[in-house]
């Protein structure tokens, strides 16, 4: 179908805006109350705007990539209504949509209170879209000639002016010029003549510090985000408002996505433009907000309690492992078992006790008559010097090498000891929620979350883990609830639970997505975040706990050697106090059945 030749002022104006501004555009949506002869050369949607479904409409198209607009309505407020609906329930983000508005009756109206520009640029949806053109008639004298005033919204510098609509060019449709050339979409986001940027945070080491001594930052605040944002702002001439969020830390969504609370919240209810401190890139955070690129890879860990040495009564059981044990066990009542059906089952000779002689390497004083009951204490005599020298050997090396407790190093350790782990807030678990592994599971169950008092006690009880971050440059991020007294008693774990990109979080289709995604890829190829991470660990962590963490899996392979003392060998004595006490019962015991077996005796007898 081919299109007619377009003879209508504003049409023209049209052609010439889209020939210079939206040549490459994937696709443009137009929506108009009447009918627009456009002649365009990549694809485009035209919609016939409907009240009731603007927002479905829009979604559609939005869903299609069609993401740039020219709308032509009676009541352009309920685009742009529709539009902020839109930019929060779609999937689609882009940080340089264009919105051209058109007025909807050519003619100028010298009667008219309404100053559409103000009531646009006034509405909640134009703050947070930097590319923004409005068109507007203009009184012209000559009767024969339209001309249209070309009219965007400040956006750029003071608060109060951003909303301001700024006159940028005229053009007539005699001349089919404009008087100044100007650039009809001049925020292209490399000087925001001092905006202010609101980010929310709260103090998390390394990542953000606040409350600083201004003689140590003249800022009051550091860290590796906010050296980022520092250096955003420094980039494109904008002034940091921080949004503090130290009460609901990061926070979370409601249910109906309506708001939240925390860094996510203030930045889902446009309290904040930026969040920053430790966000990963989870799943439910990102259905209705915009990621940057990651700015530092995480993984996700533990400290738990450190093995003890074993306590010296299980030393004597050592040499030997459980089923070891209940082998010798079983040999022995079944060697027992042999030696009395050899003896025809007399008991007298005490088959149990000579059995057990034999294994502890005792030899027999008498020569048995019977070459059954010789085979079986022969090999049984055998069996008990082999069992003797090993556990030997076993014993003597125990009291060498120092013996601890199994240490907690890995995901099935920790589900296996049923041992809590967490921190103060469950943000530590997004990342593990929506796992469907049995093994995941299970240890999101034993997350906690404690207050930052109940956390520190509990690090001296040994009933729990704690969370940290290992960082790209070799530190970690710990809780301050884990002081230098208590670190000394946990050991870091071998496996990683998960691993995490931060970003930083913007609302849906945020003017700064890009600009920030841009900084974060420079700074990752000039190294600066790691060299950052490294300074700021250094100047303001406690380098005792770092050194303590990063050393506490090789602390214990050094020891001093040093000779044994009671402590060494209670487990021996243990077993020998056991002994003489069983055995001085069992000898009360016999004399006090000899005593009344005597007294009967002599009473039958009289």
């Amino acid at each position: 179908m081919l299109l007619p030749n377009i003879t209508f002022p504003l049409e023209l104006l049209l052609n010439t805006i889209i020939t210079q501004y939206m040549e490459s555009a994937y696709c443009v949506t137009v929506l108009s109350d009447k009918p627009l002869s456009l002649p365009f050369t990549n694809s485009f949607i035209y919609l016939v705007p409907d009240e009731d479904n603007l927002v479905e409409q829009i979604f559609n198209v939005s869903e299609m990539g069609c993401s740039d607009y020219i709308v032509c309505m009676r009541d352009p407020q309920n685009f742009m209504t529709a539009f902020e609906r839109v930019v929060h329930i779609g999937n689609v983000r882009r940080s340089d949509r264009k919105v051209i508005i058109l007025p909807y009756n050519e003619e100028y109206n010298e009667n008219s209170d309404e100053n559409p520009p103000s009531l646009i640029f006034s509405m909640k949806g134009s703050e947070y879209l930097a590319n923004m053109l409005m068109v507007v008639n203009h009184n012209s004298n000559n009767s024969d000639c339209k001309a249209f005033d070309l009219v965007t919204h400040q956006f750029v510098g003071p608060d109060d002016m951003s909303n301001l609509p700024i006159y940028l060019d005229r053009w007539d449709s005699c001349t089919q010029q404009f008087e100044n050339d100007a650039n009809l979409f001049p925020h292209d986001m490399t000087n925001l003549y001092g905006k202010t940027v609101k980010v929310a945070c709260f103090t998390y080491k390394p990542y953000v510090l606040l409350d600083i001594d201004t003689a140590i930052e003249p800022l009051g605040r550091d860290g590796v985000e906010i050296r980022i944002v520092d250096e955003f702002c420094r980039w494109l001439n904008c002034t940091v408002e921080l949004v503090r969020e130290d009460v609901d830390q990061w926070g979370e969504i409601y249910k109906n996505e309506s708001g939240g609370v925390g860094v996510i919240g203030s930045v889902v209810e446009d309290r904040a433009h930026l969040g920053i401190t430790a966000l990963y890139s989870w799943y439910e955070e990102y259905r209705v907000m915009d990621f940057s690129v990651a700015g530092v890879r995480t993984a996700i860990t533990c400290i738990a309690p450190a093995p003890r040495l074993l306590s010296s009564w299980e030393m004597p059981l050592m040499p030997f492992t459980w089923y070891m044990w209940l082998a010798v066990v079983f040999t022995y009542f079944y060697a027992s078992t042999g030696i009395l059906t050899a003896q025809g089952c007399d008991s007298s000779s005490y088959p149990f006790l000579n059995a057990f002689g034999m294994m502890i390497g005792q030899s027999q004083y008498e020569g048995k008559p019977s070459w059954k009951i010789r085979s079986v204490t022969g090999w049984l005599l055998i069996a008990g010097l082999i069992l003797s020298s090993a556990y030997g050997a076993g014993l003597a090396s125990t009291f060498t090498v120092p013996r601890y407790e199994p240490s907690i190093d890995t995901v099935q350790d920790i589900v296996d000891r049923k041992m809590e782990w967490g921190a103060t807030h469950d943000a530590w678990i997004f990342s593990l929620t929506l796992s469907s592994e049995p093994l995941v599971k299970e240890l999101v169950k034993q997350f906690r979350i404690y207050s930052f008092d109940e956390l520190k006690r509990k690090s001296f009880t040994r009933s729990m883990a704690y969370s940290i971050e290992k960082l790209p440059a070799g530190n970690f991020a710990i809780g301050e609830y884990v002081t230098q007294e208590a670190i000394l008693d946990m050991m870091l774990m071998l496996e990683d639970f998960y691993f995490e990109q931060c970003v930083v979080m913007m609302r849906k289709s945020s003017p700064y997505t890009e600009k920030v995604s841009q900084l974060v890829g420079r700074l990752h190829q000039s190294g600066l975040l790691l060299a950052w991470e490294t300074q700021v660990a250094l100047k303001h962590l406690n380098y005792k706990v770092q050194v303590e963490v990063r050393l506490s899996r090789s602390k214990n392979d050094v020891g001093t050697t040093k000779a044994l003392n009671l402590g060494n060998v209670m487990g021996i004595f243990i077993v020998y106090a056991i002994g003489l006490v069983v055995s001085i019962a069992t000898f009360l015991g016999e004399l006090y059945v000899h005593y009344h077996k005597q007294k009967k005796e002599r009473l039958h007898v009289d």
